[in-house]
């Protein structure tokens, strides 16, 4: 039989051939400066994620490697909060490079590139083990910018249980599409799918076998997006981290995990999401976990006095609502999703940019830290209340029309079938729990505006952390005001992963 070799394409994989070798340079630039000039470098990595959204524009749509890299509107669309949640990740340790990362700053931002080369190959594999390896790739950067502050007990801490939790969650991860190999002869995610669906039919019941690979898989992502049970990391990481790289975990790593989740799941699994297919079904386990990510999350962000923490708990919250959209199913449910992990890259990646310039003043991340700040720096305290706001879901901001959308699809999932109307539940937990958001968001707005006290720090801005501020700003307002321009992009979501419009 005659060898072919596939088509390779590079074309579409330019961004990240591109940035792979960038990461490369600027860890070079950093050793032959001798470790000089710290702010350059940094520049350099922002240079860098420029360039890949130019050349992102200008890669097109396609089929690269046989159908193992796949471009379309929803790689692309996931390929752009990668690359703004890098750029404002990086944008926002201009403070920690300068005061705390001497030695290492090539190091920092080439490992924060490499981290973004895996999500965004991730976001184009069609195959189970590249996109295992993509979120390898996205992973293991990230163990080692966790604990990047060595001299620093926490921040040691956060990177060995991150290291830790995240090697058994891989291992569950990879033993899961063991078991969907070995049930569809094929590692293909559309074929997979054909060949689950034949193989059902003509076994009525794959039996344990698919139970235990739901399992394993929902597990092995459950860790990457923070859902419950797996989600105990998420605080502790978020506080011994330095700022920017729990920002980009908050953002870059959850995106990844979601795309990996919705390729597996929606894609591959399709056939088995609804409960008419019990016990072999996954919709009803995933809505449960949404569930406990929605009640824990809001319920424990309450009792927390470091923002870091507040933040970490609020993620796990996040995640839980993100999740309705997915469960959902729907041609609404995917193109919320989309839309939600866009708006809350903005807000969230905004908030982590005003902890980092604040602790980098203070030292500390407890919210009394927050205490009289408007009276000292009254357009910080007005940015960081709006991203608040965000947060929590008021309008007008692009917060608030993210929960509409996912509410709006977990009902319209309900109406679609008597087997479905335990969406609503799942929709009214959501909406409850919104009410306990606000709460903890409002606790911290109060501390800056409403204490007798005026601050005794005043936060100066560098360009870059500028930037992060008004770039997230401008987001979550212009998105709250015009969102049709992407709910119309992401409208196209559900084509990606073959489910009836």
């Amino acid at each position: 039989m005659e060898f072919v070799l596939p088509e390779y394409s590079l074309r579409i994989m330019s961004p990240e051939i591109f940035l792979f070798i960038w990461a490369l340079v600027i860890i070079t630039y950093d050793v032959v400066t001798k470790r000089k000039n710290g702010s350059s470098t940094g520049y350099l990595a922002l240079l860098g994620l420029m360039i890949t959204g130019l050349l992102l524009a200008f890669s097109g749509k396609g089929v690269g490697f046989g159908s193992m890299f796949y471009n379309d509107n929803t790689s692309i669309f996931f390929k752009i909060i990668f690359l703004g949640a890098a750029f404002m990740a990086i944008g926002s340790s201009f403070g920690i490079t300068t005061n705390k990362i001497v030695n290492h700053r090539g190091e920092f931002y080439g490992l924060m590139l490499l981290s973004t080369v895996g999500m965004m190959f991730l976001a184009s594999s069609n195959e189970l083990l590249s996109l295992y390896i993509g979120l390898e790739l996205t992973t293991i950067p990230l163990f080692v910018l966790a604990a990047f502050f060595k001299d620093n007990k926490l921040s040691v801490e956060a990177g060995i249980k991150y290291f830790i939790i995240g090697a058994f969650s891989s291992a569950l991860l990879l033993y899961g599409i063991s078991f969907l190999y070995g049930m569809s002869g094929t590692t293909d995610i559309v074929q997979m799918k054909i060949n689950l669906a034949i193989t059902h039919l003509t076994f009525q019941n794959i039996g344990v076998i698919l139970i235990l690979a739901i399992v394993m898989l929902v597990a092995g992502i459950g860790f990457k997006l923070g859902l419950p049970p797996f989600h105990q990391w998420v605080p502790d990481v978020y506080e011994g981290a330095p700022t920017p790289v729990a920002a980009f975990l908050s953002v870059g790593s959850k995106a990844a995990g979601l795309i990996a989740f919705a390729k597996i799941f929606v894609n591959g699994l399709y056939a088995f999401h609804s409960p008419d297919l019990s016990p072999n079904d996954w919709g009803i386990l995933v809505a449960i976990i949404a569930v406990l990510a929605m009640i824990i999350g809001n319920t424990v962000a309450i009792r927390q006095t470091n923002i870091k923490r507040m933040l970490g708990y609020s993620a796990i919250a996040q995640a839980g609502y993100i999740m309705i959209g997915v469960v959902a199913m729907n041609k609404l449910g995917m193109s919320s999703m989309g839309f939600y992990m866009f708006a809350y890259m903005f807000a969230n990646m905004g908030a982590f940019a005003v902890v980092a310039l604040v602790e980098d003043k203070t030292g500390s991340c407890e919210i009394s830290n927050y205490s009289g700040l408007s009276k000292t720096s009254p357009m910080l305290s007005g940015i960081f209340a709006v991203f608040l706001l965000s947060l929590a879901g008021i309008p007008p901001l692009a917060g608030f029309l993210a929960k509409y959308y996912v509410f709006a699809a977990g009902i319209q999932a309900a109406q679609s079938s008597p087997s479905l109307s335990w969406m609503y539940w799942v929709v009214g937990i959501g909406l409850l729990t919104t009410v306990f958001a606000l709460y903890y968001y409002a606790n911290v707005i109060k501390q800056m505006y409403f204490s007798k006290e005026a601050s005794p720090y005043t936060i100066k801005f560098s360009v870059p952390s500028l930037t992060v501020l008004f770039i997230g700003l401008a987001g979550v307002i212009i998105l709250g005001l015009i969102p049709e321009p992407i709910i119309s992009f992401t409208s196209d979501f559900a084509n990606s992963f073959g489910l009836i419009p």
